[in-house]
């Protein structure tokens, strides 16, 4: 018998984990798996927002690409902890204004109520947050206000952190604005100032029917 001499396996892969060609299409195949789990979202948003048969466009602002939430540290108006990653699984309409709330804030939070309710059916797949940006006292009545009905998650945030994330339209400050977050904690749509309910109310409404393939129960 005749015995061939063979190449140690282990160095073919060593060589082969060494070739700088093959490190590049690993990574590139890496990527293309994460476009392709992230392509329908920013396509649905491309979609009803950017291409319109009608040649309209949206009234609130897209966000693209869109921001991912940070971890941020919450807390609850009683000093309990909240991780951020708690806040995802469900759409999120996001008022930001100090406890004071003067009375630009009491009409921001008032149309985040209405918007919602005006939702009909697909209002359970929003929720109503207020982010806190100080460590001032929320008044009683208010905080009272919050719960009836559907209640509001009511948050305190460090303002210098939250701005890192969401950003309001130039000369404008961020408590102008109402937030639109999606189920997988992308800001993806700031609500203009002084916004109108109705002119909202249909980005909001196309914006569930866009996602309605995509987005999964919530919690």
């Amino acid at each position: 018998m005749t015995v061939h001499s063979v190449r140690p396996p282990q160095l073919a892969d060593s060589a082969e984990a060494d070739d700088p060609r093959r490190r590049r299409g690993g990574r590139w195949k890496m990527l293309l798996v994460l476009l392709m789990c992230a392509a329908p979202v920013i396509a649905s948003y491309f979609t009803y927002f950017v291409i319109r048969p009608e040649g309209r466009t949206n009234y609130s602002t897209l966000i693209l690409p869109t921001r991912s939430m940070p971890a941020l540290a919450l807390s609850t108006l009683d000093g309990a902890p909240v991780t951020a990653a708690s806040l995802r699984r469900q759409w999120l309409l996001m008022v930001v204004a100090p406890a004071a709330c003067d009375e630009a804030c009491q009409k921001q939070l008032f149309m985040q109520r209405q918007l919602r309710e005006m939702l009909g059916r697909e209002r359970d797949r929003l929720d109503k947050v207020w982010l806190v940006t100080d460590a001032g006292a929320v008044s009683a009545p208010l905080r009272a206000a919050m719960q009836t009905g559907e209640p509001t998650q009511v948050l305190r945030v460090d303002a210098a952190a939250l701005a890192q994330w969401l950003q309001p339209e130039a000369g404008r400050a961020l408590q102008d604005h109402l937030y639109v977050v999606d189920p997988m904690g992308e800001w993806m749509m700031r609500v203009p100032a002084n916004a109108d309910p109705a002119r909202v109310k249909r980005d909001l409404n196309k914006l569930l029917r866009a996602s309605s393939f995509w987005d999964t129960p919530g919690r």
